[in-house]
């Protein structure tokens, strides 16, 4: 028998997800088809992160509308905020045609948990702790600029050297890196890139040309030989 509604609507998923976790988890739908500076369409608890409906994505997003990562679903990963608190977090994408236009995602606070784990663990005096390698990277800007100036300070610290010291190849380190992250579908980001490493538009698209033709010689088997 076919059930009668085959789809259901994204709002009653985040509706049912609200209720049954509760105010500790902040449930966001992403609308992936509206410019990157505002695909949150509808956001439950946003005190967790601070982020409200009409905010932007985080740089996990970017990356999989870049098609820098293939399949971009995450579970029970390990955020932080900017405020301190401890995130277990889970990520889904949403697809039609194979493109992706969606995103649900679940943050859970589980920063008093972990204070009460390791109380716990002191009273007991037995630790057990290891290193958690589902600790993530995940940046919950208020908006793109933020974002973007997160990928370009993440990149500061990859190249290890000021702007105005950089040669030819720590400039395309440093883009490449960004390129990597998506950080060039930000609206204006090639020009707050120019700015900072204090190139032109041209010696800019000059440098990705090279790296994403490197990046696609690199992908093909026997090193490129067809």
């Amino acid at each position: 028998m076919e059930p009668k509604n085959k789809r259901v609507p994204v709002d009653k998923v985040i509706a049912l997800l609200q209720e049954h976790l509760g105010t500790n988890t902040e449930i966001v739908f992403h609308d992936l088809t509206l410019p990157y500076e505002h695909t949150i369409v509808d956001i439950r608890n946003g005190h967790i992160t601070g982020r409200t409906v009409g905010g932007c994505g985080s740089n996990l997003g970017l990356e999989v509308i870049a098609g820098k990562v293939k399949n971009g679903d995450r579970f029970n990963y390990i955020t932080h905020t900017k405020t301190g608190r401890i995130l277990r977090s889970s990520t889904i994408y949403l697809y039609e045609e194979d493109k992706v236009t969606g995103s649900i995602c679940i943050n859970t606070d589980i920063s008093d948990t972990i204070r009460m784990e390791s109380m716990l663990r002191e009273f007991n005096g037995y630790n057990v702790l290891a290193p958690d390698d589902r600790e993530s990277e995940e940046h919950f800007a208020q908006n793109v600029s933020e974002l973007l100036e997160q990928f370009m300070q993440d990149a500061q610290k990859l190249v290890g050297v000021p702007s105005p010291l950089m040669k030819k190849d720590d400039k395309m380190k440093f883009i490449a890196y960004l390129d990597a992250k998506g950080a060039f579908l930000i609206t204006k980001s090639s020009e707050h890139v120019c700015e900072f490493l204090g190139i032109s538009k041209y010696t800019l698209y000059s440098y990705l040309e090279s790296i994403r033709s490197n990046a696609q010689n690199e992908e093909k088997p026997n090193g490129g030989n067809a």
